[in-house]
C-alpha cells in the first residue's frame, strides 16, 4: 500500500528534490507516519517545503508541538531540511518529505489506516460547505486479483487528481475504497 501513488499522469513537483518512493521497513517509521498530525504534515509538504511556523499556522497548533512532530518524522527518515534561509538574525529551516510516496504494509500502526481515511472523509463531508459533492457506491462480484487491479487504477486516478496545479481558494478531496463485503449474493435462477 502507499500513502499516495504516482503512476500515470506526471505528479506535481514540490519546490525541492525528493525521491520517488520510500518503502517503510522500520516500526519507528510506522509510528512516526501513522499519527494524525504527522500525516497532515507530510501531506502538506507535498505542496512545497515549509517552516515549522508555516506548518503551525496552517495546522492551528503551537510551534513547539509541530517542531516535536517534525523531529519525530526527521528521526524516522520521512522528512528532512531541504533548505535554509536567513530571516533577520535567524535561520529558517524549510522541511520537505524524503519521498513523494511512502510504501507500507498493513502492519504496525498502519493497521486500520484505510478505515481511518474513510471515517475522516465521512466526517469532512458532513461538515463540508456548499459546492461540488458527489458520491456513489456500487458492488461487483469479482476476483481478488481484479479488486487489486481496480484499487491500483483508482490510486492512479487519485494521484492524477492530487497533481493538479494549485488554483482557487478551495481544497477538494477525492477518496475511494475497494473492500470485501458481507453482502449476500443474489443467485442466478439456475443456481437456486
Amino acid at each position: 500500500m502507499a500513502d499516495n501513488k504516482s503512476d500515470g499522469a506526471p505528479p506535481s513537483t514540490p519546490d525541492y528534490e525528493l525521491d520517488e518512493m520510500l518503502e517503510l521497513d522500520d516500526p519507528a517509521q510506522y509510528r512516526a507516519l501513522f499519527e494524525d498530525t504527522r500525516k497532515e504534515i507530510v501531506s502538506l509538504l507535498l505542496e512545497r517545503a515549509a517552516t515549522t511556523s508555516e506548518l503551525a499556522e496552517v495546522l492551528g497548533k503551537p510551534k513547539g508541538t509541530v517542531g516535536h512532530h517534525l523531529k519525530v518524522l526527521a528521526d524516522a527518515g520521512l522528512v528532512r531540511v531541504v533548505r535554509t534561509e536567513r530571516v533577520r538574525a535567524l535561520e529558517a529551516k524549510y522541511y520537505g518529505r524524503t519521498a513523494r510516496v511512502f510504501l507500507y504494509q498493513r502492519e504496525h500502526e498502519a493497521v486500520g489506516e484505510e478505515e481511518r481515511v474513510l471515517a475522516q472523509a465521512a466526517a469532512e463531508i458532513s461538515h463540508a460547505p456548499g459546492g461540488e459533492l458527489t458520491a456513489n457506491m456500487r458492488y461487483a462480484r469479482i476476483s481478488p486479483e481484479r479488486a487489486r487491479e481496480w484499487a491500483h487504477r483508482l490510486n492512479d486516478l487519485v494521484m492524477e487528481f492530487a497533481s493538479q496545479p494549485a488554483e482557487g481558494d478551495v481544497t477538494y478531496a477525492l477518496v475511494f475504497g475497494v473492500y470485501a463485503t458481507e453482502r449476500p449474493l443474489l443467485r442466478h435462477r439456475e443456481d437456486a
